[in-house]
């Protein structure tokens, strides 16, 4: 039996602490994504926000904010961007578009291959940029349709023209901080 967006409300009105996504008509729960994998979503997020908010750009969500998608799946990526005038107010429940940019951050229970899926269902349904942050080999992959996956590393610099003329991430930046 498939489910419907319907039955994710329901289930979340239910369950509401659960960070839940529907998924080719079943629902999967999503579990935390620990610590250091959530610093490093939070530290792009923060970094592009930063930058997007003050020219008034578009909207930077967390892992908290859902896409209604074109392909009836409702998923949510660990960072997201929607350019201004695609979404000129934030709904209250899950936006009905894909976003322009998201964000997948490997947590130590994910699967590559599943990840590398979410970010291809969600270029399949219009984002134009996925990019895979993979803290345990301190690589960034940016995906795009009909390009070739670009592997960024430390001393590599993150831009998308396309969506952030201008916008600089530098990828050692993404890491977590030791102190001593």
């Amino acid at each position: 039996m498939l489910l419907t967006r319907q039955d994710l409300q329901e289930m979340q009105s239910v369950y509401p602490d659960y960070r839940l996504e529907l998924v080719d008509g079943e629902i999967i729960v999503m579990s935390p994504s620990g610590y250091a994998s959530d610093e490093v979503a939070t530290e792009f997020a923060r970094q592009l926000g930063n930058w997007v908010k003050p020219k008034k750009l578009g909207r930077v969500t967390a892992s908290s904010a859902g896409f209604n998608l074109p392909d009836s799946n409702t998923r949510s990526p660990d960072v997201s961007f929607v350019k201004a005038e695609r979404l000129k107010q934030s709904p209250r429940s899950f936006a009905d578009l894909a976003p322009d940019l998201m964000v997948e951050v490997k947590s130590p229970t994910d699967s590559l291959s599943k990840t590398r899926e979410k970010i291809q269902n969600f270029l399949n349904v219009g984002t134009q940029v996925g990019i895979l942050v993979n803290p345990d080999e301190r690589i960034v992959e940016v995906y795009r349709n009909n390009y070739p996956v670009q592997v960024l590393q430390d001393g590599d610099s993150l831009t998308l023209p396309e969506l952030l003329p201008g916008w600089t991430l530098l990828v050692s930046e993404l890491w977590p901080v030791e102190f001593d």
